[in-house]
């Protein structure tokens, strides 16, 4: 496999025009910016490119507007980051035409000039190669520090490399890149994934691909249920998938082969309604107007002796309906318990998607994970062994 081209802490990038590709794309409810995690993360390798008097010119990207839709307006963003940059921070709402480059040539060392949301561009979401052309003769060199968006084959991802002379991966794609290979590549045994969520065929690929690499694969959630229902349990009002027996025995055979030990919950918490609150039940007594919406005491002890025992933890998906709290405490007990291993006995613990990120910022506790993953799709994607296209074309 080809080398990633990181960015050389050492280039000298002095009057150089840079245009960094970020995920910015945050929460905002009324022009306000809800949760500024993404934004700050960015901000280190910003202000260390304005130290070095670089020209900044950023992309990035709001939502999924067809058009220019004045609620995914990046202004609030713009506002953000003027207050946060000891700079000149700019604002460019044009369309990109023979003029643009000229516009942009007034940007002086060590300025940033923000685009406006580039998918209100059509041709981002093509990869069209006249609008990659233009946006990569803005600038002399191309760095791509936006991981969660680099399984997209869109323009400021993709095509744009043809038409800079130098492309890089970012510090943030570099560490995300690093701790996911912890997990397939570089492993320290043993290794324990624990996939949660509500879908199967959305992760099928992923558990597929682990099997071959990792010595465990706890399986928690509402597609446990799918697990539940191959050996013949009942399981009520549960959340379940058609047509799924045939992809759990492929998994269970491929898991024999590969020596890899899948471990499903064998107590749950049930309740009649999403709203309501819990009884703890072994599967074999889930009656007909009851539904499964997280894990079970005796299910809690077993996954914390399994994190117990490993060096790599990686975790992706709720254990549970988290968002009502009498069914949150089988996320927050794997959460609190792969946080202390990794405080004390310096296990390697790598979360990664939405949800999870939502649940466990729901514990009243400190914790502590060695990388935290803001990229849903992408991380799954690059989990699966897939070659992500913003990526490939940094090699």
């Amino acid at each position: 496999m080809d080398e990633i081209n990181f960015f050389p802490n050492d280039l000298e990038i002095k009057d150089q025009k840079i245009i960094l590709r970020l995920d910015l794309n945050v929460p905002i409810k009324n022009k306000v910016i809800e949760d500024d995690t993404r934004i700050t993360l960015c901000l280190p390798f910003i202000n260390r490119l304005i130290e070095k008097k670089a020209k900044i010119i950023i992309i990035s990207h709001l939502g999924r507007p067809k058009g220019n839709v004045p609620d995914l307006s990046l202004i609030p963003i713009y506002k953000y980051l003027k207050d946060a940059l000891k700079t000149n921070v700019y604002f460019f709402r044009g369309t990109f035409d023979g003029e643009t480059k000229e516009k942009f040539s007034h940007l002086k060392g060590g300025e940033v000039i923000l685009i406006e949301n580039i998918r209100f561009f059509k041709e981002e979401t093509e990869d069209g190669q006249s609008f990659s052309k233009k946006l990569g003769e803005l600038g002399d060199i191309y760095i791509n520090d936006a991981f969660s968006c680099s399984h997209r084959k869109q323009a400021s991802m993709h095509s744009i490399t043809k038409f800079v002379k130098k492309s890089y991966a970012g510090p943030l794609l570099k560490k995300e890149i690093m701790a996911i290979n912890l997990v397939i590549k570089n492993k320290k045994e043993p290794v324990t994934c624990i996939i949660g969520g509500s879908k199967i065929s959305t992760k099928i690929n992923v558990i597929t691909n682990l099997i071959k690499k990792v010595n465990n694969i706890v399986i928690v959630g509402a597609m446990a249920n799918n697990f539940f229902v191959h050996k013949n349990l009942k399981v009520g009002k549960s959340l379940i998938e058609k047509n799924t027996k045939e992809t759990i025995a492929n998994i269970y055979k491929k898991a024999e082969e590969h020596n890899c030990k899948i471990l499903i919950p064998e107590d749950c918490m049930v309740g009649t309604d999403f709203e309501g609150t819990g009884k703890n039940k072994n599967l074999d007594e889930i009656q007909e107007n009851e539904m499964i919406l997280d894990i079970g005491f005796n299910t809690i002890k077993k996954i914390q002796k399994k994190i117990n025992e490993s060096n790599t933890v990686l975790w992706n998906g709720p254990a549970g309906y988290f968002e009502n709290k009498n069914f949150l405490k089988g996320t927050l007990s794997i959460a609190e318990n792969i946080s202390k291993n990794t405080i004390e006995k310096s296990l390697i613990s790598i979360l990664g998607g939405g949800d999870t990120l939502a649940a466990i910022n729901k514990s009243n506790e400190k914790l502590t994970f060695s990388h935290l993953s803001t990229a849903g799709g992408a991380f799954l994607e690059y989990l699966e062994g897939k070659d992500l296209p913003g990526i490939s074309v940094l090699k």
